[in-house]
């Protein structure tokens, strides 16, 4: 699949572990706040509400956290929380162009962390949204299906692209204005998505092979994805997956 980044490939792999659980709650609750208030509590009429809940549920937040983020949404009075939806763009090591999404109550406070990532990395703050396009993302575990009737069904379902197995799993690309359409057909077909979401896919991907480049990357994306404010971060490159286990490996 030409141009698809592998970072969100990636986060999955790595898992979330306990010390960053309670702030991955924080940043899901956060969407789903922001999206019941958009667009009303009722998932079943709001599918930005519904993919939020999805991804909450997948990263086994507790129901009563969902319950109660949606109520808080709904609600008035003094403690309704209201944020600003903010995106960022740059460059960081290796040239590495990078979009970041984030959701705020204090635009200044958000500016200042990101550009001190950035700062602290050897990256600028820089237009590279042209290098970006909107698209819809499903990824399918295969689960012992074969691959090619999970690639044809995505076909017939109106996916744009269909990527290769890898790491037990199938990526399916969508126009974003199909990703539910494409979604639920493949769940009527047997294939259960994992995850399917909006992202900001890049056109072109920087390939990384030297282990201390690779190393400099990864560490500059979890610094933006660890930021309290940041919800997503997107980018363009590509780290082969051998190179990818030696990382882990050498993690203690």
């Amino acid at each position: 699949m030409s141009g698809h980044s592998k970072w969100s490939t990636i986060k999955r792999q790595k898992g979330a572990n306990d010390a960053k659980r309670g702030a991955l709650f924080t940043k899901l609750a956060r969407e789903i706040i922001t999206a019941a208030r958009q667009g009303g509590g009722d998932p079943d009429a709001n599918y930005r509400l519904r993919m939020a809940i999805d991804k909450a549920r997948s990263n086994s937040m507790p129901a009563e956290n969902i319950k109660r983020a949606i109520e808080k949404a709904t609600g008035s009075g003094a403690d309704a929380e209201q944020y600003e939806e903010i995106t960022y763009e740059g460059l960081g090591p290796a040239n590495v162009a990078v979009i970041i999404a984030a959701m705020t109550e204090n635009r200044n406070r958000t500016a200042s962390e990101v550009r001190s990532v950035f700062n602290k990395h050897g990256g600028t703050l820089s237009a590279v949204a042209w290098q970006f396009e909107h698209k819809g993302v499903i990824s399918i575990p295969l689960n012992g299906h074969d691959p090619d009737e999970l690639t044809l069904a995505a076909i017939d379902a109106g996916a744009a692209e269909v990527g290769l197995p890898e790491g037990g799993s199938i990526t399916v690309m969508t126009e974003p204005s199909d990703l539910e359409a494409v979604r639920r057909a493949l769940a009527d077909a047997g294939f259960e998505a994992e995850s399917a979401e909006l992202s900001m896919e890049p056109t072109t991907t920087v390939d990384i092979s030297d282990p201390k480049t690779a190393k400099q990357v990864l560490g500059f994306m979890e610094r933006l994805e660890d930021l309290e404010d940041v919800q997503n971060v997107y980018a363009n490159f590509d780290i082969p997956a051998d190179l990818m286990e030696q990382l882990e490996a050498q993690v203690v």
